[in-house]
């Protein structure tokens, strides 16, 4: 059989259950002052970014209104391999990603309409090339942009609901060892899927309000191509007895048509806000991610054979809580995270080791009549896990990053 096929063959059963995994990776963080509450804010949805965190809360919003911001995280892995070798750390550089919210609440009508930009599923993670488990896991990014229509109706004074279209597309790239270090397998691949949100959110007094958003399911088929290439090699082989001749195995700097489709969840958040007074909001969501939608994803090459790579995701839990503190113009927040890992110990790869994950925030705003700004500062944890699966990424992880977030708005 033909060297070069074996080659890639495994290589891309290895490099597209990397991939997905690093498609796995939510950002549920797109507007500074939800951040600064710990993400709880389905309920509270009080500035246009209610388009992605409950876009039923735009009917809160007066005359026309944008939002822009951005999300600037540097994310750190550190591992201890049961291999020999030190410890080590992944490369930590910053990402950064931006959002854009608009609203318009039509005047003499009970509707609200709004449009979004932001990226809910993304990041990136790189290890260095002589990593033990460098043929697992070397280098993954995503990016993924959707852009969000929304219209609101408020039924009564105190219900308003809300349907919004999903216009998604991602581009991904995975980069992974081969053989030795300096070659290298890279996929890279692009699609463009649709979805849909809706909101409702309830405020049957003045100190209690309630909602309720749900984001649908969408299946992304990453089109593109992979390149495989790495060096020659020599291969004894013994022949008879006593008798061994070097085979020569040629070096490959080859591409080829790939694709693979990938199910992203559906995701569905409840949220609480409690006010005793109008300078005081507590606020307590649950998050549901279904990951357990994820079971197989079946690579197709246009020359190598097909690869069936199984998943086994989870469905998982985010607990958020925060407070807001009003004082005058300016508002004080914070927020904690309990994020549930998704990932089984059986599907574990090391370009997203995936952890149960404590995050605090803390941030501040201010409120003028026509403009208003508010930075926020995340700090998420993921204690040591250990991995036992009889693979070369066996070891001990752990997870943290730092985030910063910045949003100004506008009132027309």
């Amino acid at each position: 059989m033909n060297p070069k096929f074996l080659v890639s063959f495994a290589a891309a059963a290895i490099a597209f259950q990397g991939l997905s995994l690093g498609l796995g990776t939510r950002l549920p963080s797109h507007d500074a002052s939800a951040v600064a509450r710990g993400e709880a804010f389905a309920a509270t949805a009080d500035n246009p970014s209610a388009i992605y965190y409950n876009p039923a809360g735009i009917t809160q919003l007066d005359g026309v209104q944008v939002r822009l911001g951005t999300y600037a995280i540097a994310l750190d892995v550190s591992v201890d391999l049961d291999a020999p070798g030190p410890a080590f750390d992944s490369k930590y550089e910053q990402q950064y990603v931006p959002n854009f919210f608009a609203t318009w609440s039509i005047p003499n009508s009970r509707f609200s309409i709004g449009l979004g930009t932001y990226a809910p599923f993304g990041l990136a993670l790189e290890y260095p090339d002589d990593t033990p488990f460098r043929t697992l896991a070397k280098k993954g990014s995503i990016t993924y942009l959707t852009i969000n229509p929304v219209i609101a109706m408020k039924v009564t004074d105190s219900l308003s609901v809300a349907a919004g279209l999903m216009v998604n597309r991602a581009s991904a790239e995975l980069e992974q060892g081969v053989l030795a270090p300096g070659d290298k397998f890279r996929f890279e691949g692009d699609d463009v899927a649709i979805g849909f949100n809706l909101g409702l959110r309830w405020q049957p007094h003045r100190m209690h309000s309630f909602g309720v958003t749900y984001r649908s399911p969408t299946t992304m088929r990453f089109e593109g191509h992979t390149q495989l290439q790495y060096d020659g090699f020599t291969v004894p082989v013994e022949v008879a007895p006593g008798i061994v001749f070097p085979v020569d195995i040629p070096g490959a700097d080859q591409t080829e048509n790939a694709k693979a489709d990938f199910r992203f969840p559906q995701i569905v958040v409840v949220g609480y806000s409690f006010r005793p007074t109008p300078d005081w909001n507590f606020e307590v969501n649950v998050d549901w991610t279904d990951w357990d939608n994820l079971n197989t994803v079946t690579v197709r090459q246009q020359k190598s054979a097909d690869v069936s790579l199984p998943f086994n995701w989870e469905s998982s839990f985010i607990y958020e809580f925060g407070v807001t503190r009003k004082l005058g113009t300016w508002s004080l927040s914070a927020g904690y995270i309990y994020s549930e890992n998704s990932v089984p110990n059986e599907s574990f790869n090391p370009i997203v080791p995936d952890t149960n994950r404590h995050i605090i925030a803390a941030g501040v705003g201010q409120e003028l009549e026509h403009f208003n700004w508010a930075l926020a500062y995340q700090y998420a944890y993921g204690p040591r896990r250990t991995i036992d699966q009889g693979t070369v990424a066996d070891g001990n992880y752990r997870f943290q990053s730092h985030a910063l977030t910045l949003s100004v708005g506008y009132r027309f």
